[in-house]
């Protein structure tokens, strides 16, 4: 979403005469896109500034800007905190970046954290100015209306908005017009896209990604981030239907244990959960499956951890992105609940998660040898310029001998062998 929201910034600031450029000893605006999800992307984000105060004292009109989900959360105390910021912007003041600029010229320290209703910034086309000209985000919505214990989006970014689907449907054309294989569709919670136009016709996310996928059969659809409250059936129906959607789900679980599940405000049940997992199963039997796990919740005994590992050890998972619980200023959790978890259980709770999630994704690509895939080739293996390396429609990475494959083929793949991290095979020409 960051990424998405950087090129939409980079495309307001063109508009407006501003050339956008990839060394900071040439910038004379620095604007840092931030995250709140977690403390640890905000103490990088402290000792980030600390490199431009440095940079700044060589070059004293230089402008140092902080966007996004930090500015919205923190906003003017930013600016007391470190003299370095002369821009606090929140996730929907990016339009006025061009005044604030301007302010900050004239003397001033400039704050717009501003939340909004409306705000989609639909049609805006973003720059794409940090992409392998391959795959391209496409946020379809904004905001949350899940208000989960932990999380912090909802401040920072305030309620759901739906963009228009045609607004949708110009950005996938254009980008396949400019040669971009592969389209993601973002959002914190995809499932829940609605879009009602004025003559009352509506289009959810099952309805949408079938617009997309029949935009041209051969590019990639991708989506996330899914909600298990509200990953419906049709939508698997969809991505059964149509080969160009890609095979794999993210469906974070985030505990495997109802009690917390409902501390956390996750609106399902292990229960709940389950039957999501074996609807996928039976559905799309092919698909992988990507999860979010945090461990050392608030008052979390032994056996509910237990109960997460079970519930990773029957879904199977073929990724998972762990965390411990650290709680995060203003949320509900932090005002009303006590993080009662030592940090040292917290830390060893994690670490048989990972443990066991390294077995469970050692086993899947295993279970991948003697396979055939069809891989887009996004770049070269970061060890040798002789292989290249792209993705499956289940999200796994493979690399394979380069021949006469260029960035962008699609190419069949037999699988011979894998690291922990990789698919390693080679180009076949057909199926056999």
């Amino acid at each position: 979403m960051n990424v998405a929201d950087s090129e939409i910034v980079v495309s307001i600031l063109k508009e407006k005469g501003f050339i956008h450029t990839n060394e900071i000893n040439n910038a004379d605006i620095i604007l840092i896109n931030t995250c709140s999800i977690r403390d640890n992307a905000e103490v990088r984000i402290h000792g980030r500034l600390n490199v431009f105060k440095q940079i700044k004292k060589n070059k004293k009109d230089l402008i140092v800007g902080l966007i996004g989900c930090m500015a919205q959360r923190i906003k003017e105390d930013l600016i007391e905190q470190n003299n370095v910021i002369d821009i606090i912007a929140g996730p929907d003041s990016y339009r006025d970046l061009p005044k604030l600029i301007l302010k900050v010229k004239e003397g001033q320290k400039a704050v717009n954290v501003e939340l909004s209703r409306h705000e989609t910034y639909s049609e805006i086309m973003p720059f794409r100015y940090n992409t392998n000209n391959i795959s391209a985000f496409i946020p379809i919505m904004r905001g949350c209306n899940n208000r989960c214990a932990y999380c912090v989006v909802p401040a920072t970014r305030g309620v759901e908005r739906s963009r228009n689907p045609e607004t949708i449907i110009n950005e996938v054309n254009s980008l396949i017009n400019s040669g971009y294989k592969e389209i993601i569709l973002i959002g914190q919670n995809v499932d829940s896209y609605k879009w009602k136009n004025e003559n009352n016709s509506k289009v959810n996310f099952s309805n949408l990604l079938e617009i997309v996928a029949n935009i041209n059969p051969s590019i990639r659809i991708r989506f996330s981030t899914s909600h298990p409250k509200d990953m419906t059936d049709e939508v698997l129906y969809i991505m059964a239907k149509y080969n160009n959607i890609c095979k794999c789900i993210h469906l974070p679980v985030q505990s495997g244990n109802s009690r917390i599940l409902a501390l956390m405000k996750r609106s399902y049940t292990r229960e709940w959960y389950i039957d999501r997992i074996n609807a996928i199963r039976k559905i799309i039997p092919e698909c992988a499956v990507s999860t979010d796990i945090i461990t050392g919740f608030c008052t979390e005994t032994e056996e509910e951890h237990k109960e997460t590992l079970s519930l990773m050890e029957w879904a199977n998972f073929d990724f998972a992105f762990m965390f411990k619980y650290s709680e995060r200023p203003g949320t509900y959790a932090q005002i009303n609940y006590i993080d009662d978890i030592p940090e040292e259980i917290k830390t060893k709770r994690l670490t048989e998660i990972i443990n066991l999630q390294n077995k469970l994704s050692s086993e899947n690509k295993n279970a991948d040898i003697n396979k055939i895939y069809e891989v887009l080739v996004e770049g070269y293996s970061k060890k040798s310029k002789d292989y290249v390396s792209g993705r499956n429609s289940q999200n796994k990475v493979v690399v394979f001998p380069k021949e006469n494959y260029k960035i962008g083929d699609i190419v069949n793949v037999l699988i011979k062998k894998c690291t922990s991290a990789t698919l390693i095979g080679e180009a076949v020409k057909s199926y056999e």
